[in-house]
Parts: structure tokens; C-alpha cells; sequence
């Protein structure tokens, strides 16, 4: 693997990765605008336009950016976080050029039609309502809100309807005005790529281009909280919020070797109490998540009215014991899954691709995989429990839905913690 990088003198940062053997690439944008970018007015606009930048270009048509692509057996597509919005294609290495010149073409120029805006509104709007008609989506949406009550990081990415409702042309190009200049982008390619034609080819095109400057997001402050939700539905949705670390924070892998060993397979702790166990569920699982500037640790799990107190009973009694038995064998089986999951991950263009741009947005390098995966075994079990004892006192919140009149409270869930 040969990884390099560079940066022209308007900000905008490219990092390659050539994998040998590959005649496949992915190739993207990743533009430091997302969510937690947008004001109290804004909730939604930077999914909005991440969708009408498929739209059409000053020298595109909707169906034209798609043919481009697909017509050389590739795919286009993005996505919107709560940190950034991503452009990518993939595609034989021989096509690179032209799945550059694509997706800078759907950042750079997007018409933003008037039609196309009332098209892609409704577009959303039915988006917004399928994930209200999903109990497993939506309670991730509470729950984020509740842990961050009043703040930009806290608000969905697709917005509220209300919002999406009455986003014009000058909201968006207002928004791409204020975020996507080249010292917000990061051009990121992994695979059968060249360097030094990728760069070449974004200096013709991105090279002109004037820096916006540094644009700050509101600090996120984890403050927990509750929401509760009754509804006839056939299971009852749990789902807890613990503070964790960022991902700057040195403590961050051992939050995430805990996470692992506590619901992350089959043979975790909660997985095997709970469901194996004593049955109370089909699905039950532990996952960490890093920010720039925060954390969490998310316990999600699906049962019936009757037994979710039990299960929210059992999952207190599985945290609480962590923090005193924690095994060797728990935390090598943890680690060992870590390692996996990065390293099998990371055969893929697109992966490379992606892990790049977040790392180098992070960091401002790319550390060698080799830093991370000693990071991981540098993980001990004395660390894990004194981590877990210290979550025992964390920040707490709980969304609930369904039939959930038996669940306990956040504020019982944390007395339970502390008793």
C-alpha cells in the first residue's frame, strides 16, 4: 500500500492510497459540513443538499450524472453525518477521471432548479416519514435528542418537516456559500489510483477556487435525559445513552473494547444474559461513537411491554458487574474482534477511501494502521474496569417506545447504577 498527500495552496487536502492488484477505485468528496453545521433554521438543510446535488449541474442532467457513471459500470452516492458530507463513485481504476470530474461537478455546480427543489422536497419528506414508521430508526433520533437537549449536534439529520417544508434556493446556496469552499474538502482515493493524476486533475479544477475559512461548530454537551413514547406496537424499544469519550480522547479505544465485550457479538455479556440466557429479546447490542468532541455508548435492545422492565433490570446488573469482573479472556476476545473488524474492513477501496478522509479531517495525517491497532492492545483489563466503574456515574439517556408503561425511568437506570 502507498499512501500519500497533498494540499494546494487554496486548502484543499488530497490523500491516496494505491492497493495493489486493484483494477477498482473509490474516489470522493468528503466537505466538513454536516448536521451539527447547520443553525436552529437550518435542521435538515445539509441532507437537503446533499440530495439536489444529484439534480443537475450547469452541464448535467439528473439522468446525465447517473448514465456517466453507470454507463462504465460504476456507482455514485453520498451521504450526510452529523460532522460531514461525503460524494464518492466507484469504479475501474481506468474510469477515475471521469468519476473525479462527476462528483466535482455535482458540488461545485448544482443549478438547484426550482422544480427539482419542490421534486426532491417531497422526495424527503416521504424519507422523513418512513424513518417515522420505523420504531428501530426513529428512537435513535430521541435518543440523540435527548442527550443533546437544545443543541445542533443533537438535532436529526433530515430535519423536521416544518424546516424541509420551506428550504428555497437561497437557503441553499447560502449554505454552500458559508461551507463548501476547498479548505472544508477533502479529496480522498484508495484502490488502482494514481497519484499524481488525481492531483493534477483537481488542480485544474478545485485549484482557482477561494478558501471560506474556518467555520466553528457549537461545542456538544452530553446532558441527558428522557423520552417516552406510547404505542400499540408488537415490541417495546430500549434504548440507553451512556457519555463516552471523543475521539481525541486517549480513552476513547478503551471505551470501545468495553462496548465490544459487552454487546458486540454473539458471545458478549448482554447478548448471552439476556437473550441466551433468560430470552427476553431477539435483538440486543452495545456500540460506542466518537465525535470531535464527545462520545457515547449506545445499548439498544427490542422486547415485549411485559418484560422490559426485566431487561432494563438484567442490562443495570450487567453494567454495574463489568466494572468488577471484567475477565482477561472478555477483553482479549474484545480486542481481537476490533483488530478484525478494522483490518478485514480496510480490503476494500471504499473503506480506505473513507477511513482516510476521516482520519486526515481528525488528525491532519493519516496514522499508519499499525498506531491504531497498537492503541487496541494497549488496552487492559484494569483500564476497562476502571472505565466501566467510572460509567457507572456517566451522564445518562433513555429513549422508549411502544408499549413501554413498565419501563423504568433514566433517573431510576442511574440510581440502579449507582446502588
Amino acid at each position: 500500500m502507498t499512501l500519500r498527500t497533498h494540499t494546494l495552496p487554496n486548502g484543499l487536502r488530497i490523500v491516496t492510497e494505491d492497493m495493489p492488484g486493484l483494477k477498482s477505485a473509490s474516489i470522493g468528496l468528503w466537505v466538513g459540513a454536516g448536521g451539527r453545521h447547520e443553525a436552529a433554521a437550518e435542521n435538515g438543510i445539509a441532507h437537503f443538499l446533499e440530495h439536489m446535488a444529484f439534480k443537475g449541474t450547469e452541464k448535467r442532467s439528473a439522468l446525465q450524472i447517473a448514465e456517466e457513471i453507470e454507463d462504465v459500470g460504476g456507482y455514485i452516492n453520498a451521504y450526510t453525518s452529523r460532522e460531514m458530507t461525503a460524494y464518492y463513485a466507484r469504479c475501474l481504476s481506468a474510469d477515475v477521471p471521469r468519476a473525479l470530474d462527476v462528483i466535482s461537478d455535482i458540488v461545485l455546480n448544482p443549478v438547484f432548479n426550482i422544480d427539482d427543489i419542490e421534486t426532491e422536497r417531497h422526495v424527503i419528506l416521504q424519507e422523513i416519514g418512513q424513518a417515522n414508521d420505523t420504531p428501530d430508526d426513529i428512537i435513535f433520533d430521541w435518543l440523540h435528542e435527548v442527550s443533546y437537549p437544545g443543541q445542533a449536534f443533537g438535532r436529526t439529520i433530515l430535519g423536521p418537516e416544518e424546516k424541509v417544508a420551506g428550504f428555497g434556493q437561497a437557503d441553499l446556496r447560502r449554505f454552500v456559500g458559508r461551507h463548501y469552499g476547498p479548505d472544508r474538502m477533502i479529496l480522498s482515493a484508495a484502490g488502482g489510483v494514481k497519484h499524481d493524476e488525481i492531483v493534477a486533475q483537481a488542480e485544474a479544477i478545485f485549484g482557482a477556487l477561494a478558501p471560506v475559512g474556518r467555520v466553528t461548530a457549537d461545542p456538544a454537551g452530553f446532558a441527558g435525559g428522557e423520552r417516552r413514547e406510547i404505542k400499540d406496537l408488537e415490541q417495546a424499544h430500549f434504548a440507553l445513552n451512556l457519555e463516552a469519550p471523543g475521539y481525541r480522547d486517549p480513552l476513547v479505544y478503551t471505551a470501545q473494547v468495553w462496548s465490544m465485550a459487552m454487546g458486540g457479538g454473539m458471545s458478549s455479556r448482554l447478548f448471552q444474559k439476556i437473550r441466551e440466557e433468560r430470552g427476553l429479546c431477539y435483538t440486543i447490542y452495545a456500540q460506542s461513537a466518537a465525535y470531535d468532541d464527545t462520545g457515547q455508548i449506545t445499548i439498544y435492545a427490542g422486547t415485549s411491554g411485559e418484560e422490559i422492565g426485566d431487561l432494563a433490570a438484567l442490562t443495570v446488573a450487567e453494567l454495574k458487574r463489568a466494572a468488577d469482573d471484567m475477565s482477561e479472556a472478555e477483553v482479549a476476545r474484545a480486542k481481537a474482534q476490533m483488530k478484525a473488524g478494522m483490518l478485514m474492513g480496510l480490503e476494500s477501496p471504499s473503506s480506505r477511501a473513507e477511513r482516510n478522509a476521516r482520519l486526515l479531517s481528525i488528525w491532519g495525517r493519516v496514522p499508519d494502521l499499525d498506531e491504531a491497532v497498537a492503541k487496541v492492545d494497549a488496552v487492559t483489563v484494569a483500564g476497562v474496569r476502571d472505565w466501566a466503574g467510572g460509567l457507572l456515574g456517566a451522564r445518562a439517556a433513555l429513549a422508549v417506545y411502544g408499549p413501554v408503561e413498565a419501563a423504568p425511568g433514566v433517573d431510576a437506570i442511574r440510581a440502579g447504577l449507582l446502588a
